[in-house]
């Protein structure tokens, strides 16, 4: 190996201001400082203080503090989109255009080899400026990618997208069988055809900076995405890197003790924990089937999720009588809890997920029974190659139209993957054990990070 194969990498990462985006890059940045790569990690100055204790190699990995800029319509000291509401998470995009100067100028001064990113459009123009590679490094899985893809579509990149363009894959798309219901695809074309700053739109924004990009890269594997991976680098005409499925390393903390107290009072594998990630908000009477439908399943729950939209509090959105009829059976709880500990706790055995790429790689890590409900983006798309592809889980049914979810329909998904005896259940398991063994495969990580690094080399 040559002196300059062997020379560390200087790698940047400027990720979208969100919780689930910064500790994503954070666990790809601890596997690549581990190994002897500088890490430059830029991210809003008081979210830095949240995230210090996932800096597990600080002589590698360094935070640089980046400013929020006023922008009308944000509150004082929001930083991410968790600290706001869905309704003001544009002006989250819009402050971050406002932080080109800040990224520039650390750009000069750090002079890193290359700059990974996943917004906005522009940051690939200020890395080439300084000699940096810049790579759209998504958190997401390909499969969504490679359905959505402008170029696979022959879409022109000025094209507001309609909910016609998205019912159906793409012409040539590797699963004939993922495809997004109407309501679905409504959603994501009012998200997609909205301007998030600049006058451009939220597709238009990321095709833009995938254009001007040497190479994609994506937090997954062959095993899961590699038909859609080869799908979408024949589109995009450029490289699509693989960096496996960069699984955390295990937590060093304890469960906390009311919550581990309370699960040890149930069996191996009885509980539902339910939880829809830390930007997930359900309007009152959605919130009300869902609860109503945890305690339908007759087994012990714990649901992590947020009031409803227009309520301050958990206790004050519950259905009337709900609090007494589940006592000392169910938990619902409106704050942070240690997920990644639960899910592997040995009482739960079902996880109700809104289908976040986080929550997935921690359940499937768990051994929890996956039950579906996806929410929003990329979540339809992960819940299809979930259920379909992998069958590591039961997809909750809904209203093809509206969306809507049953107290009725989630009970039904819930006893079907907890149901050890029926046959969706033997499936579910038989599956979720195999992907286990798979992610915990000896050298599989150390292939995939070992891989990614050398395409990189190849980039320079």
């Amino acid at each position: 190996m040559s002196p300059q194969e062997n020379k560390p990498l200087h790698i940047a990462m400027y990720p979208w201001f969100a919780m689930g985006h910064l500790t994503s890059y954070l666990h790809l940045a601890n596997k690549l400082a581990q190994r002897g790569h500088i890490i430059s990690f830029l991210l809003p100055t008081k979210t830095q203080l949240k995230l210090n204790s996932l800096n597990h190699h600080p002589n590698f990995l360094t935070f640089y503090p980046i400013t929020i800029p006023p922008v009308d319509g944000l509150p004082a000291g929001a930083e991410t989109t968790n600290d706001v509401l869905p309704s003001a998470r544009t002006k989250i995009m819009a402050a971050r255009d406002l932080t080109r100067d800040q990224i520039d100028s650390y750009m000069a001064q750090l002079k890193p080899d290359f700059l990974f990113f996943d917004s906005p459009e522009w940051v690939p123009q200020v890395a080439l400026k300084h000699g940096a590679k810049p790579i759209y490094y998504a958190i997401f899985y390909v499969a969504m990618f490679a359905y959505c893809n402008f170029q696979a579509r022959n879409l022109p990149l000025n094209h507001r997208i309609t909910e016609a363009d998205l019912i159906q894959p793409p012409p040539g798309f590797p699963s004939s069988s993922i495809r997004l219901h109407a309501h679905e695809a409504r959603a994501l074309a009012r998200v997609f055809s909205s301007d998030f700053g600049n006058g451009k739109t939220f597709l238009e924004k990321q095709d833009l900076g995938i254009q001007d990009c040497v190479g994609i890269g994506f937090r997954s594997g062959r095993e899961m995405d590699g038909v859609y991976a080869d799908f979408l680098e024949k589109h995009l005409g450029k490289p699509v890197l693989l960096a496996g499925f960069v699984v955390p390393d295990p937590p060093t903390a304890k469960l906390d003790e009311y919550f581990d107290s309370w699960l040890n009072g149930f069996g191996h594998g009885t509980v539902v924990y339910c939880a829809l990630g830390s930007e997930g908000f359900l309007n009152k009477e959605q919130f009300d089937e869902l609860v109503l439908g945890l305690e339908l399943t007759g087994k012990p729950f714990l649901a992590a999720i947020k009031p409803p939209e227009g309520y301050e509090t958990i206790e004050s959105a519950l259905p009337e009588g709900f609090a007494e009829r589940t006592k000392g059976k169910g938990i619902v709880y409106g704050g942070w809890v240690q997920q990644p500990l639960i899910v592997q706790h040995p009482s739960v055995g079902c996880f109700v997920t809104h289908c976040g790429t986080g929550s997935l790689s921690e359940a499937l890590m768990g051994g929890c029974q996956l039950v579906l409900m996806p929410q929003g983006l990329d979540q339809y798309i992960n819940a299809r190659v979930m259920s379909v592809d992998m069958k590591v889980g039961v997809e909750v049914e809904k209203g093809e139209d509206d969306g809507f979810i049953s107290r009725e329909a989630i009970c039904k998904a819930v006893e079907l993957v907890m149901d050890e005896e029926g046959e969706v259940g033997k499936e579910v398991r038989a599956n979720n054990a195999k992907w286990r063994e798979l992610l915990f495969k000896q050298g599989l990580e150390e292939s995939y990070i070992n891989d990614f690094v050398m395409s990189l080399r190849e980039l320079l």
